[in-house]
């Protein structure tokens, strides 16, 4: 037995990154962690889940995971939203790790058992410009990992997302406001097929590459970009396009032959119903903490499935390790999830959160530990205090404001 909800804690720290983790106690003694990190919005989920959420549920039966999600979703007038459902997603992931613990077994053992031995992984390799780009995933590759997704600057551009010219980029800058960075799109869909195809032929047939264009694009460009990478064999070519309108996905769908993933801005199976009813993605990207927690993305996994669609959830450093563990667990229960983002987090970071999940040979396995298996050091955490940090903003030359 798992006893009652006793005490619902939230934690804010920034050991190299900012993280909000929410602590679950029962009355049987028995600790779940959720990770409830929004990157540039941090202090909102905070706010929600101490302030709004924390004292209705006290009291409430531990055990009851979904009867829980179902109470703080569809229970309350305000609904989805990536404030409400991370919220929602902490607390569910606190849940299943709390209860895991209290039976002894991991959390994919409660979600039926792997359907795997291990999961694929892919991580980040950038270079402004070709010989840096290939010199990055020449290392990348030889760390083990199997899949990387490329990015590289663009002519005529200072900055680009995620990309450095010289040192380590960390693309969210410390401050009072997002930094603003300059975007040409017609100098990107001259320079990124030739970019693509010129590494694809110093790697080789065998290494996946990914390709992440950043919701930049219309439906006309995307459509020209991914029929122009088609020889190139992209494992996936990711957000193309901003996806509120999940329809403006047909006529790049009927384009091209390119794999196409999105969705990890998406919070609810709401953002993505028609994606994966009428089969325009390959790929649903939805993070797990974002998306409502394991109980919701379990259920956009599972739509997905009918429809033959598979998941790479979203995995950037911006999520805890108990995210990312609560991803692989998820993962490994999940017979259509055939690939795991996978950025690591800064050095720090390794002294608030003690992950069991391991990476060998280009696949991450998710540990057997009671729980998620990830310990939380709140000693450690104290000394690592928040400070606000945001995302880039982009603009045209023209100077206006164009899409993340």
């Amino acid at each position: 037995m798992s006893g009652q909800i006793e005490k619902v804690e939230v934690l804010v720290c920034s050991p190299g990154r900012n993280y909000v983790s929410v602590k679950i106690t029962s009355s049987d003694g028995v600790v779940g962690w959720g990770d409830a990190t929004l990157n540039g919005r941090e202090l909102a989920v905070a706010a929600y889940i101490r302030d709004h959420l924390a004292s209705t549920l006290i009291g409430r039966p531990a055990d009851r995971i979904e009867d829980t999600w179902q109470y703080l979703y569809r229970g309350a007038y305000w609904r989805r939203g990536p404030v409400t459902m991370t919220a929602i997603g902490a607390i569910d992931i606190a849940l299943w790790d709390l209860n895991a613990k209290a039976l002894g077994v991991p959390v994919h053992r409660l979600l039926g058992g792997a359907t795997r031995n291990r999961i694929l992984a892919y991580t980040h390799a950038t270079g402004w410009d070709l010989p840096a780009l290939i010199d990055s995933v020449d290392a990348t590759r030889e760390a083990g990992y199997r899949a990387i997704r490329a990015q590289f600057g663009v002519p005529g551009l200072e900055t680009v997302y995620g990309v450095s010219q010289s040192a380590a980029y960390e693309p969210a800058g410390r401050g009072a406001r997002p930094a603003e960075e300059l975007w040409d799109t017609h100098a990107y869909l001259r320079h990124a097929p030739k970019v693509l195809s010129a590494l694809r032929e110093h790697v080789g047939p065998d290494l996946h590459l990914l390709h992440d264009a950043h919701h930049r694009l219309d439906p006309t460009q995307a459509a020209r970009l991914a029929r122009s990478l088609e020889e190139v064999d992209l494992f996936w070519l990711e957000d193309l396009i901003p996806a509120e309108n999940q329809e403006l996905l047909r006529s790049v769908r009927a384009a091209t032959v390119t794999p196409l993933a999105i969705g990890e801005v998406f919070t609810s199976i709401w953002d993505c119903r028609i994606l994966l009813a009428e089969r325009l993605i390959d790929f649903i990207r939805m993070a797990v903490s974002h998306g409502g927690g394991i109980s919701h993305l379990r259920t956009v996994l599972n739509y997905a499935a009918v429809h033959q669609v598979k998941a790479g959830p979203h995995g950037p450093s911006d999520i805890s390790p108990i995210a990312m563990a609560a991803s692989l667990h998820l993962g490994l229960a999940s017979p259509n999830v055939a690939i795991q983002e996978y950025m690591g987090h800064p050095a720090e970071t390794a002294e608030v959160f003690s992950p069991g999940y391991t990476f060998t040979d280009g696949y991450l396995h998710p540990g057997d530990a009671p729980g998620l298996g990830v310990e939380v050091d709140e000693t450690a955490a104290a000394r690592f205090e928040y400070e606000g940090a945001y995302l880039p903003t982009a603009r045209t030359l023209d100077g206006g404001v164009t899409d993340w």
